[in-house]
């Protein structure tokens, strides 16, 4: 299914003179400097194809495929008119002997290359001049450019030829793109001969069968591909005695398409691209939706010069969804979600879902409903994953993230399904160690708690965007009382440096009984510094938070669910405390939290 997809996904953007997309025996590679000659060979220049603000590493080209290379032979193996200083200059990565001996090797590999297409070509004068630039010493001449130095600072830094009346590379040129799905790395096939063929599993077709299949960058360090069988010499390995890729039969042409638009997906300018956690995520549909223009700005970190992207898009996805004015397409497009992870020489599929863009706009929107919280006015009305997730990592930084939670967070809303545990049990861990329930753990426990309740059918009322002074539960009342408690101390000692939230707030949530008959003795101290008015007006409050508290008493002990409760009882009345109101007796102090 993955591979069907991605193989459609592939005939989708060829189909698209605009798209960019490789056509076959071609794929983008960054090369970071171009060797420019003349048709008589003669050296140019050493042109680098970066700039500082958008291309440090150099520009991606679309050159003849990368060829895989592997064990002590990988030097036999070349790409067409392309590779790294090695093959082009037989320059080593070190002094090493080993390492001289393996680039002059290479080297070779990639003169005898040049050789062959001119047999193959030999109307391409592109080629022609990449023969003279060596016959006439062309490699001491780049050895010799002030160029050089940079080239080695880059590992493995990849070079091509360029002519200097030309905008393309010669590796680029028409001539050689109808030769590039023929190179094998060594040789030109021309004939099907000693080659496995039989019916592929992708598109049903029968043709010649992917020995191995190509990497994908942009997941693991170095690229690596997503399917493979490493141990050669292992029965286990071999299903009926059949090697690496002859065990999942894939023709070439499928392995190509659905490794191109894999690595389309993933390369790093891409719109259809997100990051959870160390999970790649990328996501495409069948044809053109908003799912596919909106998903990542609804998951992704926010765009930084356009910071209202988020909101925007999804106060359109909640306009649509509960108006009920989606395009009646979308409940027949197709939209798929593939997040993968790093493996050790492979790539791991995370998870895989698939659906129509009716369905997942319906999660989407069920996921930011179960988020909306009252918050301060400067404040975003909506918060992506990445920025709710830092909200509970240690120091807010991205790489405390809890392993694995973003991953699991992600498949649960594309689910529709609880939250995890571990969600939820972070946000209160986080709250207990800086004991502050700021705008974005107050929202990951609503929706955590919501979520629960719906799925796990629990006899519990769901919280609400703001105050809900109908809510009894005795976490949520008590919460609300340390809030109230807090606020008057703030009144009474103005520009207090530690308030009892300081001091008091993990065990007032964990056990209530051994604090709050201490924090309301505290209170009548408090309540006379105040104004009789704003007396009155807190005495009435605290009367009507304690009602049903006092009278079963304080808990001895709150479980982790009702610590939540209180949490969010403590952010709805301090919310509630910086809102206007028709009424006049609490008048607003600030502009919210």
């Amino acid at each position: 299914m993955i591979l069907q997809a991605l193989n459609d996904y592939y005939e989708r953007k060829a189909a698209d003179p605009e798209s960019g997309i490789a056509p076959d025996g071609f794929e983008e590679k960054v090369i970071p400097y171009i060797i420019v000659i003349d048709f008589d060979g003669n050296l140019v220049n050493v042109q680098f194809t970066g700039d500082d603000v958008n291309h440090k590493k150099g520009k991606s080209f679309l050159v003849p495929m990368w060829q895989q290379k592997s064990g002590k032979d990988a030097w036999k193996t070349t790409n067409l008119l392309w590779d790294h200083y090695g093959y082009l200059l037989g320059q080593p990565k070190s002094d090493e002997e080993k390492d001289i001996e393996s680039a002059r090797k290479q080297h070779q590999t990639f003169l005898s290359m040049v050789n062959k297409v001119i047999e193959k070509l030999p109307e391409c004068d592109g080629v022609r001049a990449i023969k003279r630039f060596y016959d006439a010493d062309g490699v001491n001449k780049v050895i010799g450019n002030e160029a050089w130095n940079s080239i080695q600072a880059i590992t493995g830094c990849n070079l091509s030829f360029k002519i200097n009346s030309q905008n393309w590379l010669i590796a680029q040129d028409p001539l050689v793109q109808e030769l590039a799905s023929l190179w094998t790395g060594s040789e030109f096939e021309d004939s099907q001969e000693n080659k496995e063929v039989g019916i592929c599993l992708v598109s049903g077709e029968y043709g010649e069968i992917a020995r191995l299949h190509r990497p994908i960058s942009g997941v693991n360090k170095k690229p690596a591909p997503l399917l493979a069988v490493n141990n050669l010499e292992s029965p286990a390995f071999a299903s009926y005695n059949k090697k690496q890729g002859f065990n999942f039969p894939t023709t070439t042409n499928s392995a190509f398409k659905y490794a191109t638009a894999l690595n389309d997906l993933l390369k790093p300018q891409s719109a259809q691209k997100l990051r959870v956690g160390d999970a790649a995520v990328v996501f495409w549909s069948d044809k053109t939706s908003h799912i596919e223009d909106d998903f990542g700005a609804w998951f992704d970190e926010p765009d930084k010069d356009n910071p209202d992207r988020l909101t925007d898009r999804v106060r359109a996805l909640l306009k649509a969804v509960d108006s009920g004015s989606l395009p009646p397409e979308d409940n027949e497009t197709r939209f798929f979600i593939l997040g993968l992870s790093p493996n050790a020489s492979r790539i791991s599929v995370r998870f895989w879902h698939a659906g129509t863009v009716v369905e997942y706009s319906h999660k989407i929107a069920g996921h930011f409903h179960d988020l909306e919280i009252s918050h301060g006015p400067r404040q975003r009305d909506h918060l992506s994953i990445w920025w709710l997730l830092r909200s509970i990592a240690a120091l807010g930084k991205s790489e405390n993230i809890p392993p694995n939670l973003a991953g699991d967070w992600m498949r649960a809303i594309l689910n529709g399904s609880a939250y995890p545990e571990t969600l939820f049990q972070s946000a209160i861990r986080r709250i207990h160690a800086e004991r502050d329930v700021r705008y974005e753990r107050a929202a990951i426990i609503k929706a955590c708690l919501n979520r629960k309740k719906r799925f796990q059918i629990l006899n519990e009322k769901e919280m609400t965007v703001s105050l809900d002074k109908d809510n009894t539960n005795p976490g949520y009342r008590i919460g609300r009382l340390f809030a109230a408690l807090e606020k008057i101390q703030e009144e009474a000692s103005p520009g207090i440096n530690a308030t009892i939230r300081d001091r008091y707030y993990s065990s007032a949530s964990g056990t209530p009984a051994s604090v709050f008959p201490i924090l309301l003795r505290m209170k009548n101290h408090h309540l006379g510094k105040l104004e009789k008015g704003r007396e009155v007006y807190f005495e009435k409050l605290l009367g009507e938070v304690m009602g049903e508290v006092t009278s079963a008493g304080f808990p001895s002990q709150l479980n982790l669910q009702d610590q939540g409760r209180f949490a969010i009882g403590y952010y709805h009345q301090r919310q509630a405390f910086f809102t206007k109101s028709d009424k006049t007796e609490s008048k607003p102090t600030d502009q919210g939290e």
